[in-house]
């Protein structure tokens, strides 16, 4: 018997690349989660897809650089869905201790 495995959508890509670069600390889904992709019984907070294109909003560490920051992001991110992406600081603060 083998375990059925959902695709990935776009949008959890998108996620778990922009999860992975350095100084990123998560997405951030606005006030009211408005800023979000809505999937079959799950949302990705954080990331929206549009034509053409996405935004990525996103908390970044303190003391992250800005510019590099976010440029890693927006390669990362477009890097899998291929488009211009517009990447929004929503908030920055002290990561977590380990």
């Amino acid at each position: 018997m083998t375990d059925a495995v959902e695709p990935v959508e776009p949008a959890e890509a998108v996620a778990a690349a922009v999860r992975a670069v350095p100084g990123v600390l998560d997405l951030h889904g606005g006030l009211l989660s408005e800023v979000a992709t809505y999937l079959p019984g799950r949302m990705v907070r954080g990331v929206r897809l549009r034509e053409p294109g996405a935004e990525v909003h996103v908390v970044l560490a303190w003391g992250a650089a800005l510019d590099e920051t976010t440029a890693a992001v927006r390669s990362a991110a477009a890097g899998v869905v291929g488009l211009p992406v517009d990447v929004w600081v929503q908030d920055v603060r002290e990561p977590e201790p380990s």
